[in-house]
């Protein structure tokens, strides 16, 4: 497919709808907490939703790293490796266990760019989740698709990330530990079989990282619900940015700024991983 093409599919809206159903809901928080804020009764965990609408191939449609070879709601990728590099989020009203939800996905924005590492793609994709209430969530992810990695490369050494708060500053809220059982029951729960998180030959040999990657969506999960249990609510807007993989078996340090909980970044000692700003 060629850049003409990909950038035919900008614009196009797909839609889905699933059952919150308290199945997913219990296992979600068996894999999370403690490390979960608090919501009302009846109301779903925060982030939960990245749980719904799994892209469901067959077997023999999954590629060589795991992620299936298409997706319905994006075009065919130009590149081979695919990343969730951040996004944001607008909440509006609680997503509620039981609700059937309603998903309206928008191809919005489309890039070709060069970077010092190569060629890169950049997607950005817009979700609205809907209830029989009204809109609940508005949502941007940002995915970047990458050119593939020499065989059993070395991890390029990270530069520690600037995240407009001192890092040593903000204080740990949560240290969370990553074995691998915490890695692939997530994987479960979003019905995620990227290799990176679960097959170690794999993710060091093929993609080049030091060891097991941590989900973005994860650390974006247990940043959210930090800041939300800072705040002692949810905030009106949370936008998160990827900084540098999180590798598995390390201690994750969960970060929040002291007073608003404006600021906040996921840490380890390979350096800040995630980092990102809440409003409201």
């Amino acid at each position: 497919m060629n850049e003409q093409d990909i950038d035919s599919w900008k614009g196009r809206t797909f839609v889905a709808e699933e059952v919150l159903s308290e199945r997913l809901i219990a296992t979600y928080r068996a894999t999370l907490a403690p490390y979960l804020a608090e919501v009302g009764d009846g109301e779903a965990p925060l982030a939960s939703h990245w749980c719904l609408f799994p892209t469901e191939a067959p077997m023999a449609e999954l590629g060589d790293d795991g992620h299936p070879k298409t997706y319905p709601h994006l075009p065919p990728p130009p590149l081979p490796r695919r990343m969730w590099a951040g996004g944001s989020l607008e909440f509006v009203s609680p997503l509620r266990i039981g609700d059937k939800v309603r998903r309206t996905t928008t191809l919005s924005d489309i890039q070709h760019k060069q970077g010092r590492s190569g060629e890169l793609w950049f997607m950005a994709v817009d979700h609205v989740y809907d209830t029989d209430r009204g809109v609940a969530i508005r949502e941007r992810q940002d995915i970047v698709y990458r050119a593939p990695v020499e065989p059993k490369a070395k991890p390029a050494a990270g530069q520690k990330a600037k995240t407009g708060a001192e890092p040593d500053r903000l204080p740990v809220l949560w240290q969370v530990e990553t074995p691998p059982t915490l890695l692939v029951r997530y994987c479960s729960l979003l019905f995620n079989s990227h290799r990176i998180h679960f097959d170690l030959p794999y993710a060091t040999e093929v993609e080049g990282y030091e060891g097991l990657v941590v989900h973005g969506p994860l650390q974006a999960s247990l940043l959210l619900n930090g800041v939300a249990t800072t705040l002692g609510h949810t905030p009106t807007r949370f936008s998160y940015r990827g900084q540098l993989p999180a590798i598995g078996g390390r201690r994750l340090d969960v970060c929040v700024a002291p007073q608003d909980a404006g600021s906040f970044h996921t840490r380890s000692a390979g350096g800040i991983h995630m980092s990102g700003q809440a409003e409201g």
